[in-house]
């Protein structure tokens, strides 16, 4: 079985998926461009698969904490528990309880939350007799009891910087046996998504895009066979998206090291009159790193992983920051300029 179904500072170039310079990285903690550090800035955090690693996901809360007291808000781009279950969302909360933390929230929903059918009880695997009597409605219950709302998609405001957080409205294998974790997404949720991308591109505000699954040939993993497919309406969504240059899609699900060259990049979505792309982030994870193995797959990376990102809103770049929580130390930063 895979990690997936068992577990219930220099940054290089920001480049395209063609692989063309677009702007550079500079040392976490570097000054920066002058007057970029104005009172008017909005400073938040963004992580991703904490899949019941709970202590953590204390550790990373208690770093933000220290670094951006003021935070406007978390986006968790899913997996937010190892399975599913009503009484692991309940220890996600509980956590987050017992830290420091925004008030503002924002979450995703992510594969690992639809695992319960997986296992007979909390205790026994059985793959072999999926679903064991799960239906595929309480699982999205589960997770609109935990976040608070009736739907996937959300829209949130962190200091006056929209965030938008999608997700898939179906659990793709009870649909179809040939499938598992594919994304599907509603014409609803295209169509909401394309009106507040319109609506916040008019108002010349930069808009948050955060999402659990990765978009293909984008960040670190997705030129790797084993996210090439989480999409079943990629380029669907890549043309809504593609049009806006200063829209920032946060991903997670790889796991990959943010210490990778391809944490950041430029996407280009040909068609789309925008030849200068929009931003895709790799959000790192909580629980358990990976790299590529060379050989068409991924290895873990050894040692302490406790991943996640800064996000700082300026009034003519966004600056996303890499930091490592287990060490309480920057791995890398990129400054973005937005057009407006």
């Amino acid at each position: 079985m895979d990690r997936r179904s068992l577990l219930a500072a220099t940054g290089g170039a920001l480049v395209t998926a063609a692989g063309a310079s677009q702007a550079h990285a500079a040392p976490a903690g570097s000054p920066g461009t002058p007057g970029r550090r104005g009172r008017d800035v909005v400073r938040f955090n963004v992580i991703s698969d904490i899949q019941g690693d709970l202590r953590d996901f204390g550790r990373a809360l208690d770093d933000m904490a220290a670094v951006n007291p003021h935070s406007a808000g978390l986006a968790v781009a899913g997996d937010i528990t190892p399975r599913g279950y009503d009484f692991e969302y309940a220890q996600v909360t509980a956590e987050l309880q017992r830290h420091s933390h925004p008030s503002e929230v924002a979450w995703a929903i992510g594969n690992h939350e639809f695992y319960v059918p997986k296992w007979r009880d909390p205790n026994t695997l059985a793959e072999e007799t999926w679903p064991n009597n799960t239906t595929e409605d309480s699982l999205f219950r589960s997770f609109y009891r935990f976040a608070g709302r009736g739907r996937v998609h959300a829209e949130m405001s962190f200091g006056g910087i929209p965030v938008l957080t999608l997700g898939t409205e179906r659990y793709s294998h009870y649909h179809d046996p040939k499938l598992w974790d594919e994304v599907w997404i509603s014409d609803e949720q295209f169509a909401w998504l394309e009106d507040r991308l319109w609506y916040w591109s008019r108002r010349r505000k930069p808009v948050m895009v955060i999402t659990h699954h990765p978009l293909p040939n984008t960040v670190s993993g997705t030129r790797n066979k084993l996210y090439a497919s989480d999409y079943l309406q990629a380029d669907r969504l890549l043309g809504l998206l593609g049009r806006h240059p200063d829209v920032f899609l946060f991903s997670g699900h790889t796991h990959w090291d943010l210490d990778l060259s391809d944490w950041v990049v430029r996407r280009v979505v040909p068609g789309t009159a925008n030849l200068s792309g929009f931003t895709v982030v790799n959000t790192g994870a909580i629980q358990t790193g990976f790299r590529d193995d060379g050989k068409g797959g991924e290895v873990a990376v050894s040692g302490s992983f406790n991943q996640g990102l800064q996000v700082e809103v300026h009034r003519d770049a966004v600056v996303v920051k890499a930091r490592d929580f287990a060490r309480g130390a920057w791995l890398k930063e990129i400054t973005v300029p937005l057009a407006r």
